[in-house]
């Protein structure tokens, strides 16, 4: 017999006969068989779905006929009932046909929106770079008249002829240079200049007269030389960097020496050669390696002021993790204190051959500090740090001294310990090296309120004696970034190590991250997180739908009367949870029936309702997708030959195209290399330069003349050898950007672009990119999106051979690119012209409605006329033509 006759529990008006067979009627059973109701999904849902009504009433007939056969045989379900099941064998359809449409639509996503269409730069290390939830921390070099004026190198405008680098900017250093060197580093940061000081000579001054000595008393002085200077100013037009004591032992000695009370005695200092005397500038730094996943002190040097860095190596690796080499010199010897928390100790180590051999001198505490520096103040040595493994220590936000007569100990506790325990935000953790500034010293901590390290804050030191301490703080002036992620040090930035050359200009090195700590767990879990909601999302359709019956399996609530162990239910019966956990299933599962009963899929409001939640889910599966696959969102420069640098952007304009000026400014002006942005306004009032939402310095430069020859003017204000040519209605990725940059550093001397063109035939036509790719090559750039040499392009297109084609550009206000292009194949028989593909590109003209070529046909004929006019003046294109892909890293496909 089927179940039903023998429950004798059928309520339904199904077509499934008397068996269990399941018609499309609601069926209840009792007793032990009812675990078949455990299940959440509806088995006649999707015959319901696919057959037609009229072929479900002519099976059914023929089920009808055959019903008695059925019940006699307990095959219940053997009619259509029976053909139902086999059709949806797996309850789990609905899911499985969600589950594919949905990763279809993330992969789809994934492909179109994150996939790159050509291969990464080649040159890195394949451990190094990877994504890290510490961070991807970088170093960049900053200059300024003191501590608190600090300005980042490229203001400073140096330049490297080698590398394109023109200017040189920032970072200087990065997990990619570290990697590319040999040592797989995941990010750099922590840095700490070494500025290996000499004596150059010493100089005898009188009241009349200037004689060169050697003084033999001045020779031990180095032996002396703590790593904390000031500035002291004599009557004499002199500065000497002296340590206090130390000045006052020295003019001690030369005022009693042999050379007579009336002659004082001055040591000249210099650093790298005064950047030219042939001392190195090296930099100590914290890299995480990308095998071992711990931190290692990293080392190297610069003879250019920074500008460029030689990789030197590992100085310094331990079986633990170290970072903060605090490096400075005692009695004639250089000593590095780096964190050493992980071993529980403060160890000092001794250089052997430095910077690379390094053996430790002492363990000089057994605590784990964070962030230790060591300074000389009045006699006594200094030692600040915090100790975060004590009872109620407040994590980032606690600070202890010590003192002691030597940098080797004994160490004694400060009668104020603990001076900081509680806010993160008040700077306690230690930010870097401690300066000296007018005579005051100056402390350096970390901002860890929003996040680890999101920012350096300045404190001035009043009072440091064994009873007292008293620190205020003053505000840090810093050029920081508004590019946000693009930016290298956008998000955060927690050290600083500033220090004056004898010049009297400062110099200091930062590190910084693009994203704040933690941001690729927080990415990972968000996605997750828009994972589960897509599948919360396909419950709910099916409900809807009614392919799902309920929430919560059955076999979870407290109704369900299907077999369990005699263990489970004494379990059951003891267990509070349990129950109300079951009990909470029931109350979820009936409130899926209520809004079954609320929402009907055939009405208008229930098919925009599934709408909705189809499109919902859509949305999460590709922000899901987002947050695991695509990365911290960033389009970040390309380094070339060690350095980083910027360039100009420059568009031509006028009123009418206001809107797409706007969009313009606000977007590029966050990319990572842009450093200014010119708008030659030809035409109509000029916008304020509040009206523009930029992140660099927007200039507009208004024309007398409405000539299209205005954009490649000269001009002498513009600080980059690159300039970007590119109209205000072209929208592309940063990153796209950020390519054509580095492929024009890599071809100075060529336009490099993003939209090609093949001048060929007789006579001469214009055409667009497609004929372009149909005949594999191309011999034109388009200079509306293009990198151009402001010191070539501009001096050749306003050369006196160009002048008549200028006149022609006037003429038929049409061809200032076309002109251009004619110029450069002028001047060299090699290659003129670099193209590079970019991801997407959109014309923002279209929905303006402001275009200039509105009619393709007549713009494409003018430009053929002037192709057959600068040929005439300038020579022919043919010959030259060159296919696209013959770049390595596919940039040119």
């Amino acid at each position: 017999m089927g179940s039903g006759q023998l429950n004798g529990n059928v309520n339904g008006n199904g077509n499934g006969g008397g068996g269990g067979g399941g018609g499309d009627g609601v069926t209840t059973t009792s007793g032990s068989s009812s675990n078949s109701n455990s299940s959440c999904y509806n088995n006649s849902w999707l015959c319901k779905w696919r057959w037609p009504q009229q072929q479900q009433q002519h099976v059914a007939k023929n089920n009808n006929n055959s019903n008695n056969n059925n019940s006699l045989k307990g095959g219940g379900g053997a009619g259509f009932g029976g053909r139902r099941l086999v059709l949806s064998s797996s309850g789990y359809f609905f899911v499985v046909w969600c589950f594919v449409v949905y990763v279809f639509v993330g992969f789809l996503y994934g492909w179109l929106a994150l996939k790159k269409p050509y291969t990464v730069a080649a040159g890195l290390s394949s451990f190094g770079c990877q994504e890290d939830s510490e961070g991807s921390w970088s170093i960049g070099v900053f200059f300024g008249n003191s501590p608190f004026s600090l300005k980042p190198i490229e203001t400073a405008n140096v330049w490297r002829d080698d590398s394109a680098a023109w200017p040189v900017a920032n970072p200087i250093m990065t997990c990619a240079s570290v990697s590319s060197a040999g040592f797989p580093s995941n990010f750099v940061a922590d840095p700490f200049f070494y500025l290996q000081m000499s004596l150059l000579n010493q100089e005898l001054v009188d009241s009349s007269e200037k004689v060169l000595g050697g003084c033999t008393h001045v020779v031990g002085c180095r032996q002396y030389f703590p790593s904390q200077w000031i500035e002291l100013r004599l009557m004499f037009p002199a500065a000497i960097l002296f340590d206090f004591s130390l000045m006052k032992m020295l003019l001690g000695l030369c005022k009693n020496s042999y050379l007579g009370p009336n002659k004082l005695w001055i040591v000249s200092l210099r650093t790298s050669k005064d950047w030219s005397q042939g001392n190195d500038l090296y930099l100590f730094y914290e890299t995480k390696n990308s095998i071992t996943m711990q931190g290692d002190i990293g080392v190297a040097k610069s003879v250019d002021k920074g500008a460029t860095w030689q990789q030197l190596g590992i100085a310094l690796d331990e079986d633990w993790h170290l970072s903060f080499p605090y490096v400075f010199d005692y009695h004639g010897q250089i000593y590095m204190m780096p964190e050493s928390r992980a071993k529980g100790e403060v160890r000092l180590y001794r250089a052997v051959n430095f910077p690379l051999e390094w053996k430790l001198e002492k363990i000089i505490m057994k605590k784990p500090l964070v962030d230790p520096f060591m300074i000389n103040h009045d006699g006594q040595y200094w030692l600040f740090g915090s100790d975060h493994s004590g009872f109620g220590t407040t994590q980032n936000g606690q600070l202890e001294i010590w003192y002691s007569s030597s940098p080797f100990g004994p160490w004694k506790p400060h009668k104020k310990n603990p001076i900081y325990n509680g806010d993160k935000s008040l700077g306690a953790r230690n930010g870097g090296r401690p300066f000296v500034y007018d005579g005051n010293l100056y402390r350096v901590g970390q901002d860890c309120a929003e996040s680890y390290g999101r920012r350096v804050r300045t404190f001035k030191v009043e009072i440091l004696t064994k009873n007292e301490y008293k620190e205020v703080e003053v505000p840090f002036v810093f050029e920081a970034s508004n590019k946000g992620r693009n930016a290298w040090n956008g998000a955060r930035y927690h050290h600083l190590d500033a220090q004056q050359l004898s010049s009297g200009e400062w110099i200091a090195v930062m590190d910084g991250d693009r994203a704040l700590s933690g941001d690729s767990v927080q990415r990972y879990i968000l996605g997750c997180a828009s994972v589960a909601a897509v599948g919360i999302l396909v419950v709910l359709l099916g409900l809807l739908l009614g392919a799902v019956k309920c929430i919560i399996p059955l076999n979870w609530c407290a109704q369900y009367s299907g077999k369990r162990s005699d263990s489970l239910l004494t379990w059951e019966r003891e267990s509070m949870l349990c129950s109300k956990v079951r009990r909470f299933c029931s109350r979820l599962n009936r409130s899926a029936s209520y809004l079954q009963g609320k929402i009907k899929p055939n009405t208008s409001i229930g098919r925009l309702v599934l709408a909705v939640i189809f499109v919902a889910g859509v949305a999460l599966t590709c922000t899901g997708v987002k947050f695991i696959y695509g990365g911290n969102g960033a389009d970040e420069a390309y380094m070339w030959k060690g350095h980083y640098s910027q360039f100009t952007m420059l568009t031509m304009t006028f009123d009418a195209r206001l809107w797409n000026l706007k969009m313009y400014v606000k977007h590029y002006s966050r990319c990572s290399s842009v450093k200014e942005i010119v708008v030659v306004w030809n035409k109509g009032e000029p916008p304020k330069l509040s009206d523009l939402d930029s992140a660099v310095p927007v200039r507009i430069r208004v024309e007398k003349q409405n000539s299209l020859n205005n954009r490649f003017k000269l001009d002498p204000l513009i600080k980059t050898r690159g300039v970007l040519e590119l109209d205000d209605d072209i929208m592309m990725t940063c990153d796209d950007i950020e390519r054509g940059f580095q492929v024009w550093r890599q071809h100075p001397d060529r336009i490099v672009g993003f939209y090609p063109r093949l001048v060929n035939g007789s006579p001469l036509r214009y055409r667009g990119e497609k004929y372009a790719r149909r005949h594999k090559g191309y011999n034109m750039i388009l200079t509306g999106a293009a990198f151009v040499d402001s010191q070539i392009a501009f001096n050749r297109y306003w050369s006196e051979q160009a002048k008549a084609g200028r006149e022609f550009v006037d003429k038929f206000f049409n061809c200032e690119d076309v002109l251009l292009n004619y110029l450069y194949a002028n001047a060299s028989a090699s290659k003129t012209v670099e193209y590079v593909r970019p991801a997407w590109a959109i014309d923002t003209s279209k929905f303006s409605g402001v275009a200039i070529s509105r009619n393709t046909q007549v713009h494409y004929h003018k430009r053929s006329e002037c192709l057959r006019k600068f040929a005439e003046m300038y020579g022919s294109f043919a010959g030259r033509k060159w296919e696209f892909g013959g770049r390595k890293d596919g940039w040119d496909l």
